[in-house]
């Protein structure tokens, strides 16, 4: 009896500790904010996904399965896909968090891949649940593929500006330091992809975000090992007006 009983406590305790390592692994960063719309929580899952929280509805940008456990997040009201890439636009994860109501945003040719969702191109404004919503450009200048084609050709994918109340959120997606960034207006909240050779290096990043001035910075989309973080905290250090927050 004592035998098969301490044979059952450490399969129970094994089960526990196993169960708390894997909740705590699905663990997302997060960061809230005051808005005139209600408090905006951000969560930040990896690579380019995340997803924003404000009076209990949910919007999720580029959800990707590979970077997060969907099963455990909330469904969406609203999926914002900004390109056709695989790591962006994930059809499996996007089935998983969509609900009979779920809006989807996404460019002509993540459309014409995933075969659903309103198409939003670049200059497009539109709203959801109140909030408005704007595409704008995101593409390659410098960095192209083998044949010379951009990794990210112009007019075809999207960065997102959403505006929840007096706080405006920039979401870049795949895109360089390119000269629309002067025209976004005043941004409150930025994501800035850094990593190579698809998107900016930490002085391109640098150069984009001297250009957006938001007030709060996140980095996103890097690969951490590849992608020198540490030296891009050390070119903004001289800008005092963008705090530079990283959670990936």
């Amino acid at each position: 009896m004592k035998k098969n009983t301490l044979q059952l406590l450490s399969v129970i305790l094994a089960l526990f500790f196993t169960g708390t390592v894997a909740s705590n692994a699905q663990e997302t960063k997060k960061d809230s904010f005051e808005t005139s719309g209600g408090t905006l929580t951000i969560h930040h899952v990896g690579h380019a996904s995340l997803w924003f929280e404000i009076n209990n509805k949910i919007i999720h940008v580029d959800p990707f399965g590979q970077m997060g456990d969907y099963t455990s997040m909330p469904k969406a009201d609203l999926i914002l896909i900004t390109h056709e890439h695989g790591d962006h636009l994930d059809a499996g994860t996007i089935e998983l968090i969509s609900k009979e109501n779920t809006q989807i945003f996404i460019n002509q040719a993540g459309f014409d891949a995933l075969k659903k969702g309103k198409v939003l191109k670049n200059g497009d404004e539109t709203e959801s649940m109140g909030w408005k919503i704007s595409a704008v450009p995101a593409y390659n200048i410098v960095h192209m593929r083998d044949d010379g084609t951009p990794y990210h050709p112009e007019g075809r994918g999207n960065g997102y500006v959403i505006e929840f109340g007096d706080t405006r959120v920039y979401v870049a997606g795949d895109t360089e330091n390119i000269p629309e960034m002067n025209n976004l207006g005043n941004i409150d909240i930025a994501f800035l992809p850094m990593n190579l050779p698809y998107t900016m290096n930490p002085a391109m990043c640098k150069e984009a975000a001297l250009m957006v001035k938001p007030t709060v910075l996140f980095p996103y989309h890097y690969k951490m090992g590849e992608t020198d973080t540490e030296k891009f905290a050390q070119l903004m250090e001289e800008v005092d007006e963008i705090e530079v927050r990283f959670r990936q």
